[in-house]
């Protein structure tokens, strides 16, 4: 039979068994010895046997008693680790958290910011899971990632999302493409012809570039479809073609052989936001590093803006 016993009561029975007097362990627990008494008397009612022996002379464990004593006694120390793991938590000298990040911010802002909460935070373990938005939202929702860095808002009553900024799309093309020697903006109709390099469907990139072309009243066709922007990126600068990236997708893209030119007409600015699970409390260490990284992807953005 299981009995409702408190880590009070706990606390009080153990007192007792080391002392073997009422008097002191009262006053090493700061309470009456009638209180003591009482929270005795509880236990022993509650497991229909006597833990002690009493005399007028001494005070001495029973049988029941010392076993008792024994098993309440890992008891205690499991309750004090608990605790102890649960300080570690709070106070960030443990725990996990787990990011859903964009493909463009995982390489860019999470990395930087992972070294900041790293070094502040040591004994926290970082996981980052690259996906794009809609998955990322499912891996929020089950619980799988604390939260999310998407190019979208979620229209899910469970999530709930905090806008971070937008960035803007940009046009990469090989260094030695006559349209590097322009210094101005690229119009989307005038790039039509090009061969075009662009991630697939479903992806945020992918519909961006539709509805840009789609708003000329053209049809988007890519010459070639991949999955990575470091192969984009070196698709691009081996001459096979172009591609149309956000500004922050298009920091990953670094190198000689490939340059940046903006796209207008019309400007297709791509909202970033953190997405979080409604009514669910975030952990000390999911904050911390949510806070780390909405300044890392604000000043990336910052800085985008400016190139």
């Amino acid at each position: 039979m299981l009995i409702n016993c408190s880590l009070r009561e706990l606390e009080v029975f153990l007192t007792l068994a080391e002392t073997l007097n009422y008097r002191r362990a009262a006053e090493r627990l700061h309470l009456s010895q009638p209180a003591v008494s009482g929270v005795i008397a509880r236990l022993e009612a509650a497991l229909g046997t006597a833990l002690f022996e009493r005399s007028t002379r001494a005070v001495r464990l029973t049988e029941a008693g010392a076993v008792f004593v024994e098993r309440m006694r890992l008891v205690q120390q499991q309750a004090d680790a608990a605790v102890l793991a649960v300080r570690d938590v709070s106070e960030l000298r443990s725990g996990r958290v787990r990011v859903a990040a964009l493909p463009s911010l995982a390489a860019t802002a999470v990395p930087t910011a992972f070294a900041r909460f790293a070094a502040q935070y040591p004994g926290v373990r970082l996981e980052m899971l690259d996906s794009l938005s809609g998955p990322a939202f499912d891996l929020v929702r089950a619980g799988q990632a604390d939260f999310a860095l998407t190019a979208a808002n979620p229209a899910y009553a469970d999530l709930e999302y905090t806008p971070l900024g937008e960035d803007r799309f940009v046009l990469l093309l090989p260094a030695e493409h006559a349209l590097a020697r322009r210094k101005k903006p690229l119009r989307w109709a005038e790039t039509l012809e090009l061969p075009h390099i662009s991630m697939p469907r479903p992806t945020s990139v992918r519909q961006y570039a539709e509805e840009a072309f789609l708003q000329n009243g053209l049809r988007f066709a890519p010459r070639y479809e991949v999955e990575h922007l470091a192969t984009i990126n070196a698709m691009v600068a081996a001459g096979l073609g172009v591609a149309a990236l956000p500004e922050l997708a298009a920091l990953v893209a670094q190198g000689p052989s490939v340059l940046r030119r903006r796209l207008v007409e019309p400007v297709m600015p791509r909202p970033l936001g953190l997405v979080t699970p409604r009514g669910r409390r975030l952990s000390a260490a999911a904050q911390a590093l949510v806070e780390l990284l909405q300044r890392e992807t604000q000043a990336l953005i910052a800085a985008a803006a400016k190139g």
